[in-house]
């Protein structure tokens, strides 16, 4: 009897011993990571993210880690980026290349998280969802609508060079939304605007100095920019200097461009997308599944002018114009 009061005594104690072990073991923290086209001295994407993510309590370094992987404006790389971070082990995927990172990140991993930070096409037509209101698999999150602004953006810059007949349009022809914003959507907002459009095609970084060289023998009156790729996002300021050289008249897809010297653009508010992107980390890391979590659209837009651009190219812009703006860089 004494021998069983003892053991009952050991195991009890034992047990005790237990329960703060077990309180003290440190709970895991949440990976995430952080796949981009932009060199990370560029990226100012992240830094809107990294704020809403504290708001909601997410703190980079204590509660969450963060792997970033950037392809430094060579879309070839993301298929390997994207299986660094599989490998990794990480909770989520952050995709802000859009659309070759997002198949890259979706062909490397059918069971890890993966939110859209924005998406140059429809996410459905892509085949990267089922519906907007119910994704399907293992993709959410957000899109900008740029194909949808495209015919604004034209209308616009028609209405700050009334003058303007020709556009060149700056693309790279392996980005796919780019082609089919260039091939579908623009002619038809050209059309009805009377514009004729130059499609420029741009393959590497030094194709960039090749086309604006070239534009001199057929001289647009204007310069736009579509749905973004790898290549063009990570070299905003060669373009805007380029065009600003070129005394183009300039629309962006991105604010971006404008910060560094382009002259307008007319697109999704960045900083409201990027916050809802904290949502959804903060959603998926308590549990909803992304095939739950509905698609969202932007619900502001922006139009942005540089002034200053336009006092070097030698353009007054009509005053009604510039009253619509949501912000002038002075």
């Amino acid at each position: 009897m004494r021998k069983k009061i003892i053991r009952l005594a050991l195991c009890a104690l034992l047990f005790a011993q237990s329960i703060p072990a077990q309180a003290q073991q440190p709970k895991k923290v949440p990976r995430i990571g952080y796949l981009s086209p932009t060199d990370p001295a560029t990226d100012t994407r992240f830094e809107g993210i990294r704020l809403a993510l504290r708001e909601r309590g997410y703190i980079e370094g204590q509660n969450i880690t963060i792997e970033y992987r950037y392809a430094e404006g060579k879309q070839d790389r993301f298929p390997e980026l994207a299986a660094e971070l599989v490998r990794l082990k990480v909770d989520i995927i952050l995709v802000a290349g859009g659309d070759i990172a997002v198949r890259a990140a979706k062909n490397a991993t059918k069971t890890i998280p993966i939110v859209l930070v924005g998406t140059g096409t429809d996410p459905v037509e892509a085949g990267f969802i089922e519906s907007l209101a119910r994704p399907g698999g293992n993709i959410t999150g957000i899109t900008l609508l740029n194909r949808e602004l495209s015919g604004k953006r034209l209308e616009l810059l028609k209405e700050a060079v009334p003058k303007l007949a020709r556009i060149a349009v700056l693309y790279e022809t392996a980005n796919r939304a780019s082609v089919i914003e260039v091939k579908e959507v623009l002619p038809v907002a050209a059309r009805a605007l009377g514009l004729t459009l130059q499609p420029r095609d741009v393959r590497d970084v030094d194709g960039f100095d090749r086309v604006f060289a070239a534009m001199g023998k057929q001289r647009p009156d204007g310069l736009y920019v579509p749905v973004g790729s790898p290549l063009m996002n990570a070299n905003q300021k060669r373009i805007t200097n380029l065009a600003l050289k070129s005394r183009l008249p300039s629309m962006y897809i991105r604010k971006e461009y404008v910060a560094v010297g382009g002259l307008m653009s007319y697109a999704a508010d960045l900083a409201e997308s990027y916050r809802r992107v904290a949502y959804y980390v903060d959603r998926i890391l308590k549990g909803a599944k992304p095939a739950e979590l509905p698609v969202e659209q932007p619900t502001k837009v922006e139009f942005v002018i540089n002034l200053q651009t336009a006092k070097k190219i030698g353009l007054t812009i009509p005053p009604e114009v510039l009253a619509r703006a949501d912000k002038l860089i002075k």
